[in-house]
C-alpha cells in the first residue's frame, strides 16, 4: 500500500535519518567504551550533585558563627568540625563547591563563545583579519597566564566581577588559536570550495558546514579549561583576590586553615582534596570527550 502524498516524507529525509542513525552508533559505542569519560563523569557528577543538594544536606548555615565552639574536631554534631570562628566545615565545603563550580563553568562560557567565533572568522577569511587577530593572540600569550590573571584582578578589583573581567580579556586566545588552526584546514577542503561554487553565502557555509567540524576541539579544550579556571579562582581566593569573605570558597578555606595545619590539619587538607578530585574528574572527562569525538 502506497503512502498518501499528504503524509509522505520529503525526498531524502529517510536517507538522512538512516545515515544519522548509522553515524550515531560508532559515537555511542566509543562513549560506552571510554573509561576516562565514565570515570570523570561519575566524579564530576558526584561533586556537582553534592553542591546542588547543599541546602538539603548541609546541617548548618555556612555563615553562622559560634565563637564558643571554634576549632572543634569532627563529631556527630559537626561532621568535619568547625573553623576558628565556629562555622561548620561541612556546610562551608558544600557551599564553596556551589560557588567555585558555578564560577568556573560560567567564566569559561564567554571566552569559549568569543574565542570560537573569532578563531573561525580568522581561519576562514584570513588576510588582514587573520593578521590582526593573530597579533592580538601573540600579545596576550606573551605574558605568563597566572601572572596576567592576578594582575588584571588586582587592577579591575577583587571578587567575582574582577574574575569575570580578567578571564574574558585573556582566556579567549586559546580557543581562538585552536579553532583558527582547524578552520584553516577545513576551509581548504573540496566540499567547502564546492559550497562556495554552489552560491552558498559565507554565513551559511560557516554555520552549517565549517563550524560543526571545528567546534569539537574547542569543546574538548573547554573541559580542561574549567580545571584551570577553578584552580585560578582557588588561587585568587588563597591570595585574598578572589571570592570575598564571608562567602565560602575553597581557596580562602585553605588559607584560613593553614595556620592550624599541625593541630587541625583537615581545615586545609579537605578543601585541597576537593580541588584535586574536581581537577581529576574534569581532566578525565575532557580526555574521554577527546577520545569519543576524535574521528577515526
Amino acid at each position: 500500500m502506497s503512502t498518501p502524498a499528504a503524509i509522505r516524507p520529503p525526498a531524502g529525509i529517510g536517507e538522512d535519518l538512516e545515515g544519522l542513525e548509522v553515524r550515531s552508533h560508532p559515537l555511542l559505542r566509543k562513549a560506552l567504551r571510554s573509561r576516562p569519560l565514565w570515570t570523570g563523569g561519575i566524579i564530576v557528577g558526584i561533586i556537582v550533585l553534592l553542591a546542588l543538594l547543599a541546602p538539603l544536606i548541609a546541617r548548618y548555615d555556612p555563615l553562622r558563627q559560634d565563637l564558643l565552639h571554634g576549632l572543634e574536631g569532627p563529631s556527630a554534631r559537626h561532621w568535619l568540625g568547625t573553623d576558628q570562628l565556629g562555622r561548620d566545615i561541612w556546610a562551608r565545603l558544600l557551599y564553596a563547591a556551589r560557588l567555585d563550580l558555578a564560577t568556573g563553568f560560567v567564566v569559561v562560557l564567554i571566552p569559549f563563545t568569543f574565542g570560537t567565533i573569532v578563531g573561525t572568522l580568522a581561519g576562514y577569511y584570513r588576510g588582514w583579519l587573520d593578521t590582526i587577530i593573530s597579533r592580538c593572540i601573540d600579545v596576550v600569550m606573551a605574558f605568563p597566564y597566572y601572572v596576567l590573571i592576578i594582575t588584571l584582578v588586582f587592577v579591575v578589583g577583587k571578587g567575582i566581577r574582577g574574575i569575570f573581567i580578567a578571564f574574558a580579556l585573556t582566556d579567549w586566545v586559546t580557543y581562538a588559536r585552536t579553532v583558527r588552526s582547524t578552520t584553516l584546514v577545513v576551509g581548504k577542503l573540496d566540499w567547502v570550495a564546492a559550497a562556495r561554487g554552489g552560491g552558498l553565502s559565507d554565513r551559511r557555509i560557516l554555520v552549517r558546514h565549517v563550524l560543526p567540524n571545528t567546534i569539537t576541539q574547542a569543546i574538548v579544550y573547554m573541559m580542561s579549561d574549567i580545571v584551570y579556571v577553578i584552580l585560578a579562582v582557588v588561587t585568587l581566593g588563597y591570595l585574598g583576590l578572589g571570592i570575598q569573605a564571608p562567602q565560602p570558597d575553597w581557596g580562602s578555606m585553605i588559607f584560613d586553615g593553614q595556620i592550624f595545619l599541625t593541630t587541625r590539619w583537615w581545615l586545609s587538607t579537605i578543601p585541597g582534596l576537593c580541588v584535586v578530585f574536581t581537577g581529576i574528574g574534569l581532566s578525565l572527562l575532557g580526555d574521554g570527550l577527546a577520545d569519543t569525538l576524535r574521528p577515526e
